[in-house]
C-alpha cells in the first residue's frame, strides 16, 4: 500500500523538475533590446527586433532623437506605444537616468580637476536634481503605465570614495521612492554601475538589505562590476539575493568582441535554476562606428545560446 503511494508521487515529483525548469528556460522570447543599441531610428529598432524574431525591447535613449523615453510627453508616449503595439513588441523595461548624479553633501570621486565655478554649477545642478527626484519619477511612472511596464531602472548616486558610508543615506532616499513606486504598481530596479556607489554584486546586496520594500529589486550588469575589480560571474552572482533579480543586462564586450568575455550560457543555466523570471537585454554598447554590426553578431551569439 505505501509502495503503491509513493511510486505515483515520486515519478509526479520528477516530472515536475523539468516542467517547472521548463517555465523558466531562457530561449529567444525571454531576449530583449535596448532600442537604442540596435537601430539608428525607432522604426530601425523595431525593424532590427521583427529581423530576429524578438517580442521584447528595453527602453533608454530614443535613437537618433536624443533625449529618453522615461521623460517624453504623454502624446509622444501614447504615440509609440501604439508603434510597439502594432509591430507585436513589448516593453520589458524602462532605462532612467534618475539618481545618476551626485547626491548633495557628498563628493565624488575620480573627477577631472574644477574650477570653483564649475563645481559651484555641478552642485546646483545637482541639488535641483535631487530636490526633483520625485518629479523624474512621476514621469517614469507615467511612461511606465503607458507603456506596459512594470521594472524602472534608478541609480545610487556618483561614487564617493567609500561608498559603504553612504548606503544607509541612499538606501532611505530609494526606500522613500520605492513607496510611490509600490502605490503606482510598479518597481525600482537599481543597476550596478561603476560610476555610482552601487557598481558591484557585493553592493548591490548591501543595498537590497537596507532597501526591503518588495518594490525594490535588481538590474544586473555583470560587465559593469569589471571596473571595479570584481569577478562578475561566478563570484559576483554568488552574492546576489536571486530572489530579487528582475532584470539582466549583457553587452557586446562579454558576448562577441572582449576582452570581458563572460560564460553567458553558464550564466542562463543557473538563472534557470533559480528561478528568474525576467528578461535578459542585448545592450550593444559599442563606440567605434560599428554599433549596428555588433548588434547582429552579438544576436547571432545569443541564437546559438539559446539552443536546446
Amino acid at each position: 500500500m505505501l509502495r503503491r503511494t509513493f511510486l505515483p508521487t515520486a515519478l509526479s515529483s520528477a516530472l515536475a523538475v523539468p516542467a517547472l525548469w521548463g517555465r523558466h528556460r531562457i530561449d529567444l522570447s525571454r531576449i530583449s533590446l535596448l532600442t537604442d543599441e540596435v537601430g539608428k531610428s525607432p522604426a530601425e529598432s523595431i525593424a532590427f527586433a521583427k529581423q530576429y524574431g524578438i517580442d521584447w525591447v528595453e527602453l533608454r535613449g530614443i535613437p537618433g532623437k536624443g533625449g529618453t523615453y522615461a521623460f517624453l510627453g504623454e502624446p509622444e508616449l501614447r504615440d509609440f506605444a501604439k508603434s510597439l503595439k502594432e509591430a507585436k513588441l513589448r516593453v520589458s523595461f524602462l532605462n532612467t537616468p534618475m539618481l545618476k548624479f551626485s547626491m548633495p553633501g557628498t563628493e565624488p570621486r575620480r573627477r577631472r580637476p574644477e574650477t570653483a565655478e564649475e563645481k559651484a554649477k555641478r552642485e546646483e545642478r545637482d541639488k535641483k536634481q535631487f530636490d526633483d527626484r520625485f518629479v523624474a519619477l512621476n514621469k517614469a511612472i507615467l511612461a511606465a503605465h503607458i507603456l506596459g511596464v512594470k521594472g524602472i531602472r534608478v541609480f545610487a548616486f556618483s561614487r564617493v570614495e567609500e561608498p559603504e558610508s553612504v548606503l544607509p543615506k541612499i538606501a532611505a532616499v530609494l526606500q522613500e521612492m520605492a513607496k510611490v513606486a509600490e502605490k503606482e504598481g510598479v518597481e525600482l530596479l537599481i543597476e550596478n554601475e561603476a560610476s555610482c556607489n552601487v557598481g558591484t554584486s557585493a553592493e548591490l546586496k548591501r543595498i537590497c538589505e537596507l532597501v526591503p520594500s518588495k518594490a525594490f529589486g535588481i538590474n544586473w550588469d555583470p560587465v559593469n562590476a569589471i571596473g571595479l575589480k570584481e569577478t562578475p560571474w561566478p563570484d559576483g552572482y554568488k552574492l546576489l539575493p536571486a530572489k530579487r533579480v528582475h532584470n539582466v543586462q549583457m553587452k557586446a564586450r562579454a558576448l562577441v568582441i572582449g576582452p570581458d568575455f563572460l560564460d553567458w550560457k553558464a550564466i542562463y543555466h543557473q538563472l534557470e535554476q533559480d528561478g528568474y523570471a525576467g528578461k535578459v537585454g542585448l545592450e550593444t554598447h559599442v563606440f567605434d562606428g560599428t554599433l549596428i554590426e555588433k548588434a547582429h553578431l552579438c544576436m547571432k551569439k545569443i541564437q546559438e545560446l539559446v539552443k536546446a
